[in-house]
């Protein structure tokens, strides 16, 4: 495909498309969409923690350390007996990849609707054929080995919580007797059979597995489950295991050679190609000098929408995009693609480009049960954090941004944007691990909100998770449903941008604010809060008893007096005069939004006008262009945006 010149922002170009389209076909496994949930195992909300128990005391492993590793696994959860993006199954997250391979291949609906947002349905092929049992890696099996252990069922420790947990217990009792160590009351002799239970094959990951677990023994933590079940685990703060009883799991020596990593995960670097491919074109992405050159203000969150192999074969394809890394479901094992000075194609919009780092996370939008697990988010936690301190990037919800927060560059690609990692990422979870919470900052009475629910008990419908318009399975979520009025009787709120009717499908954000982003508050009537979003006002349900938003304090943009609105941009290019000689200057053109006199909205930096002109493959081409104007970035709607500073003014909240 020929770049587009001289403004590589085009939707037909490979840069401003997002990281990975719908790469199911390309996956070895794919989740087994529509599955319906097992039988209730009972409504006793501390059953669960009863067969932790029992499965613990049948295999001589500590409780606490079955805890732990189930936690780490998949928060306790069953996600409704759905197998996980590598075929995991159950609270202890074992897996049976064949299993869950064949029921997708024999499943009768042949395509479900693109989680990015497509209306193309996208077919199973014979890429989705069922391996032999002995051509998967070790990890993708344990459950077929549980079952040997424990002589119960692949079915019922598929579909039975309680199984499950003791096929882990099984199998943690069996990784211990391999070290040669005994079946120990204490939970610090078992730090080499938690490692090795994460199925990692190198003892980088397997140690950066077994920390977290250990992170979580002495941390404790406790948790209703997706199944409504009470789980305890007590903190043991001075817990120390015995970590030289990793040295004889045999396990290869892993190499973070290359990698712009914290030593705290385990990372490979795994290169995305610079290289000319005729008709002078090049992929996948562009040379730079970042910091220097450009500041980095934002972390990009992706789903891959495919699994671990197949995504990154694409990676490695000088025809394709990019992205920085790719984290892995099972263990959070981290690789690296593009160096941070670099630009990755990832984003969709050139200037976000241009200004960000991208981390894939393999999983499905739109099968949250394909399971963004609890070690995928421990890893991608520590990365961000560590790649924030380093570039000073604030960690909020205008710098850490989903791929749905990006907005449109030009008015022609506000529709086209992408949509992951979707309503079911859990950003508060995800904040907590950075180490910064969503909490209150102001008084009850605060023109400032933060969007906060509760993940589990959070709710709302959405449709097309299987098949356009078929209400999708119900499941804890981020984001909150947006109104025109106090009540559910509205109609929904509707985006002018795309244009279309505003729905309840799965990748429609027309009306659905997200977890940490902020706004200001327009009204209150009851149980209901209203915001100014997308120049317009919008409701959502926030009960006293059970709020969905929390106070919040901070600064807002409003016209500048006189002004009747004011235009809203997707990119903050600079003025045409700041461009030198053989650089083309770049439109200053408006989304299809504006802000209205007497709005407000919340502001997140305050910015130059900057275009990264690198259109060529020999990188002494390239130049960073920055102009006089500056800009606010805010948030607009779903996605952030960008107002000129001389259009508007700044006024502290009240």
């Amino acid at each position: 495909m020929r770049r587009p010149a001289p403004d590589p922002t085009s939707t037909s170009g490979r840069r401003a498309r997002g990281a990975v389209g719908a790469l199911a076909t390309a996956a070895l496994l794919l989740p087994l969409l529509g599955a319906a949930p097992p039988a209730a195992a009972g409504s006793a909300s501390g059953r669960l923690q009863l067969a932790f128990a029992s499965a613990a005391a049948e295999y001589h492993v500590p409780q606490s350390v079955l805890l732990g590793v189930s936690y780490l696994q998949s928060r306790w959860d069953t996600h409704a007996g759905a197998p996980s993006v590598s075929g995991g199954y159950g609270p202890m997250h074992l897996t049976d990849a064949r299993a869950a391979l064949a029921a997708v291949s024999s499943h009768h609906d042949e395509g479900a609707e693109d989680a990015r947002g497509d209306s193309a349905r996208a077919p199973l092929r014979p890429a989705a054929r069922v391996p032999a049992q002995a051509a998967l890696p070790d990890r993708l099996k344990t459950l077929p080995r549980a079952a040997e252990l424990t002589g119960r069922s692949a079915r019922e420790l598929r579909t039975d919580p309680a199984a499950n947990g003791a096929g882990g217990a099984a199998l943690l009792a069996e990784a211990q007797r391999g070290l040669g160590a005994p079946l120990s009351s204490d939970p610090a002799d078992w730090y080499g059979a938690v490692a090795r239970f994460s199925g990692a094959d190198d003892t980088a990951t397997a140690a950066a597995y077994a920390d977290d677990v250990y992170r979580v023994l002495r941390d404790g933590e406790e948790r209703t489950t997706d199944a409504g079940q009470r789980v305890a685990l007590a903190a043991q703060p001075s817990l120390a295991p015995d970590t030289a009883s990793l040295a004889g799991a045999g396990l290869r020596k892993g190499s973070a050679d290359g990698t712009e990593c914290p030593r705290s995960i385990s990372c490979a670097w795994v290169p995305a190609p610079y290289e000319e491919f005729g008709d002078h074109d090049y992929g996948n992405h562009d040379l730079g000098d970042r910091p220097a050159a450009q500041s980095i203000k934002y972390i990009v969150a992706h789903d891959t929408e495919g699994a671990w192999d197949g995504v990154l074969n694409l990676v490695q394809d000088p025809t394709y995009v990019s992205w920085n890394y790719t984290l892995r479901s099972t263990d959070g094992f981290v690789a690296q693609h593009v160096k941070a000075k670099d630009v990755a194609w990832h984003a969709g919009n050139w200037y976000v480009n241009a200004k960000s780092i991208g981390l894939e996370h393999e999983g499905f939008l739109a099968a949250p049960d394909s399971w963004y697990t609890e070690a995928m988010y421990r890893s991608s936690a520590r990365l961000v954090r560590y790649l924030a301190a380093k570039y000073r990037i604030p960690l909020d919800r205008q710098h850490i941004l989903g791929h749905d927060n990006v907005p449109g560059p030009t008015a022609s690609t506000v529709s086209g944007m992408h949509t992951d990692p979707g309503p079911y990422w859990d950003w508060r979870h995800y904040f907590e691990l950075l180490g910064h919470p969503f909490r209150a900052t102001a008084g009850r009475h605060a023109s400032l909100v933060t969007i906060r629910p509760e993940y589990t008990a959070n709710r709302p419908s959405y449709t097309g998770c299987v098949t356009a318009g078929t209400e999708c399975a119900s499941h804890g979520s981020s984001e909150v449903r947006l109104y025109t009025g106090p009540g559910t009787s509205y109609p929904l709120v509707k985006d002018v941008g795309l244009g279309t009717a505003p729905t309840t499908g799965v990748n429609d954000l027309s009306s659905r604010v997200s977890t940490g982003q902020q706004y200001a508050v327009a009204g209150r009537e009851g149980d209901w809060t209203a915001i100014w979003y997308l120049g317009q006002k919008a409701w959502f349900e926030n009960p006293a008893k059970r709020p969905t938003a929390v106070p919040a304090s901070g600064r807002v943009v409003t016209p500048r007096a006189g002004a009747a609105s004011v235009p809203v941009y997707g990119r903050a290019y600079p003025e045409a005069a700041a461009y030198p000689a053989g650089v083309p200057a770049q439109a200053v053109s408006p989304l299809p939004y504006t802000l209205p006199a007497g709005q407000r909205y919340v502001v997140g930096d305050r910015l130059p006008g900057e275009y990264y002109y690198a259109v060529t493959f020999t990188a002494d081409a390239h130049r960073v262009v920055v102009g006089e104007d500056l800009y606010y970035q805010i948030q607009y709607g779903h996605r952030v945006a960008y107002v000129r500073a001389a259009d508007v003014d700044v006024v502290a909240a009240r």
